[in-house]
Order: structure tokens, then sequence, then C-alpha cells
């Protein structure tokens, strides 16, 4: 017997999304520690070349749909206490006149609250696996380590490398600059030093270059230098307005991926956020040769009015497309399985034609392609042996219904259509990380909702309070409250 813990999974619906598509029809996973030591039908599983242990702790997922855990590729964790504050404002109004002022008044433990609130949304709702795309000073990186690490949850932490001319070219203004000294690139790399895989193995650290608006290319190169040569993850947002390619022609007279590969802002651990308007003659090659990864944010390039990204394109090309929900600013929410159906759709709009990006390509994109992105394709993304406990258990709900593929092949309603395009995470039941289980029954293990939300209430009357910045949506659709 294995010194290690052992639980086995029986009687699901387990898309594995492996090499082969494989969808195991009353299928089993076998979890010892921290990974999968056995995946296949119900009944069939071998340990170590020979029969189950006896009196494993057994789980029935039984009318339940497992999915390898979901990646979110773009989330800011700072911004779940701004929900609401920020609508129906184009990018640069809402970073100037709300999202910067706003993030530049954290204090204390409001970037800790901030955190635990967004990781518990994206855990209760699927997600096992974020890459965090601009970690402010003022959110403090020692408070999200803390959160993450009481959380449980896998984490790339992309800690900002903003120069003060970022904005020069639009004259943007950004209240967040008075911490200048602590956006520097030694900064950052002094986060990398102290808690890269160091206490917490889920815990990874990476650079977020800020996104060039005037700013000269050898300050985003010294951020590219240290990305290649430690190596250390590198994420930026990219082309995400529709005034962005004209600033890079005009500015640089570059396209937007020509300035990342010369700034070496690019490479097999670089995730380029939106994405939305690049050159497509030019880009997409590039894109493709450097194996760069895109996480692909459609729910906020709508809201912010910013378009649609050209991800049909960047497939067909060879691109290594993700998922991201960006913040609840923009967003409203951190759920993977909204922004999987937004996905799966938007595109058969854009294209006026069904199918352009059908549920399969969109439910790899939220695990596999994510997986990839982030450098961790051999660890998640997918259920096999030998790959760690990552796993999501839905019920489908009255809102899925009727599912199941039957006793026949073909007799059913696929379980992938029902998981991208009617689920949501409210139909989440339980997620495991590293073998770990940390939601059950619909509900996080060890943490008290209830006073994580009174908490997050209490940090964001201090942040507005402090900025000036308040919710004026009921003013402008002439709402009266009584």
């Amino acid at each position: 017997m294995s010194s290690l813990s052992l639980t086995l999974y029986t009687h699901g619906t387990i898309i594995t999304v492996n090499k082969e598509r494989e969808i195991i029809l009353d299928g089993s996973i076998l979890v010892e520690g921290s990974q999968i030591a056995a995946i296949g039908k119900t009944g069939t599983l071998k340990y170590k070349g020979g029969a189950l242990p006896q009196n494993i702790p057994t789980v029935s997922l039984e009318n339940r749909i497992v999915v390898p855990g979901l990646i979110n590729t773009h989330a800011h964790l700072a911004q779940s206490l701004l929900r609401g504050l920020a609508e129906d404002l184009d990018l640069h109004s809402w970073l100037c006149d709300a999202i910067w002022p706003l993030e530049a008044c954290y204090e204390g433990e409001d970037g800790y609250i901030a955190a635990k609130l967004t990781i518990a949304e994206m855990l209760k709702t699927g997600t096992t696996c974020f890459l965090e795309a601009m970690l402010t000073h003022r959110a403090g990186i020692e408070n999200v380590v803390r959160a993450v690490g009481e959380m449980g949850v896998r984490a790339c932490l992309a800690k900002l490398v903003k120069p003060l001319e970022t904005n020069a070219l639009l004259n943007l203004t950004d209240a967040r600059d008075k911490d200048a000294a602590s956006m520097s690139l030694p900064s950052a790399l002094l986060a990398h030093s102290t808690h890269h895989l160091t206490h917490n193995p889920l815990l990874r650290i990476w650079l977020a270059a800020s996104t060039p608006r005037g700013s000269p290319l050898s300050t985003h190169a010294a951020i590219g230098h240290a990305h290649a040569s430690l190596p250390i993850g590198v994420t930026m947002h990219c082309a995400e307005a529709p005034a962005d390619l004209s600033i890079f022609r005009s500015e640089y007279d570059l396209t937007p991926l020509e300035f990342c590969e010369k700034a070496d802002i690019i490479g097999p651990q670089t995730v380029l956020a939106h994405v939305v308007h690049p050159d497509l003659d030019v880009d997409i090659g590039i894109l493709e040769r450097t194996r760069t990864s895109v996480s692909h944010n459609p729910t906020s390039n709508a809201k912010l009015g910013n378009g649609i990204a050209p991800v049909p394109a960047m497939r067909d090309g060879g691109v290594n497309v993700c998922l991201g929900t960006d913040g609840a600013p923009c967003n409203n929410g951190y759920d993977m399985f909204r922004e999987m159906h937004l996905a799966g759709v938007v595109h058969s709009a854009e294209g006026k034609k069904a199918g352009v990006v059908d549920a399969y390509e969109v439910l790899e994109m939220a695990t596999v392609n994510g997986a990839r992105a982030l450098g961790m394709e051999g660890e998640v993304g997918k259920l096999e042996e030998g790959k760690q406990a990552d796993f999501v258990v839905v019920r489908p709900g009255i809102g899925a219904s009727p599912w199941g593929w039957g006793e026949v092949q073909g007799g059913g309603v696929d379980p992938v259509t029902t998981i991208v395009h009617a689920c949501t995470g409210r139909d989440v039941e339980m997620v495991v990380v590293g073998g770990v289980v940390r939601i059950k029954d619909g509900e996080l293990v060890a943490v008290d909702e209830g006073k994580l939300m009174e908490e997050a209430k209490e940090c964001a009357r201090g942040i507005r309070e402090r900025s000036g910045v308040g919710s004026r949506t009921g003013e402008r659709w002439g709402v009266k409250y009584v």
C-alpha cells in the first residue's frame, strides 16, 4: 500500500481533453496524493499494474460531468472589489477616470481580501489555475501570495513593470504613478526571487509589461531581456483598443507583434492578452513562429467596446489561443463557463456562419491551451495518468436538461456541448486542486463565505471614499433610489 492517500472517484462522465479527445462514459479517476494514479472505465482501473487496494475512500460521480480544472489566463485579482464601479465607459475613460484612481487607493489588507474574494469566485466556478495579468503595487504582492496559499489554488502572479513614459503619447493620467519606484523591473525581479516556487509550490511569479503607449521600446526590451535570460514568464495587454494598431504604426513604425518581437516580449512563455487589433498580414505569422500564446477575453472586449479578436484567423494560423475573463469591472465576474459560451458563439455572429469555433475547441482553450500558455502542459490541462489531480465536477441542473450520452454512443446530448453552452459556474459541485477538495457540494471548504463578503464590502467602501470614485450608473440611467 502506498504511503500517499488514495481516493477513488467513480461513475462520472469524464471529458479527458487528452490528445485523442476521449470522453469516458461511466468513468473513474484514482487520485494518489496530488496526482492522477489511474483513469478509465469504472471497474477496470489498475493500481501499479495490479488490483486496486481494498477500502479506498470512494466518491460517486453518477449523473455528473468531470472536466479538467479550468485555466483563466487573464484575470485581475484586485479588481473584484471594483465590480460595478466603471459601467458603460470606453477603455481609456474606464482606466483614467475609474480603475486607476481606485487601484491607487488600496491600503492595508484590501489586496488580500480582494484576492481571496476573486479566488473564491474562481474556485466556485471551476477555475483551478490562473494568470494574474497585472499585479499592482497597492494590492501588495505579499497580500496576494498569502491569499493564494490560504485558498490552495494554482497561480501565476505577474507583477506590473511600468515606465513613467508608458502613457505619454495619449496623455493619459495614471494615478498609480505615485508608486513608480515600486513598479520597476528590479522590484518585480525581487518578488520573483522571493516568492517563485518557494514555500508554495502552486505559486509562480511572472512579469507584466505595461501597455506601450509612447514609452521607449528600450524600456520594454529590458523586460524582454529579463524574461528571456532568467527565464521568467511575461504577459502584456496587446492591441486591445481600436486605436492601438495605429499607435504602434505611428509611434514605433511597427505592428504590435513586431514591437513585441523587437522587445523580446515573445515566445512560448509569453501570454499576450486581447490582441483584438493585430496586423493580420504580419502578426499572426509572428505569433505562430515564436509560439506565443494569446489570451482571448470576449466579454471584456465586448463590454468595453473594443471589438472581437480574430480568433478563427489565429487558430487557422497555428496560434495557441487560450481564454481569460479579465477583471470584475469589465466583465462583472470570473466565471469561465460564461466566457466559454460567449467564445463559442461570438465568432459565428462575426463570421455569419454557425460553428466557426466549436464547443470542443472552446473547452480546449479553457484547459489544455491555457496549460500550454503557462508552461504547465506536463502538469495540468488534461485528465490522464501522471497529471496533477486538478478537476471539476459539474452537476448539470434543469437548465442543462435533458443531457446524457445514453447507453449507445450518439444516443444523447454531447456532454461537451452541455458544459460549454448549457452550464454556468453555479452548476459546479466539486473542485479538486492537486488532489485536495477545495469545493464540496458547491461551497468553499474551510472558508467562511459570508464573512469574506462582508470584509469585501468594507474594503470597497474605504476604497471608494478615499478615491472619490463611485458608481454613477443610476444617474446616467435616470434611476431614482427611494
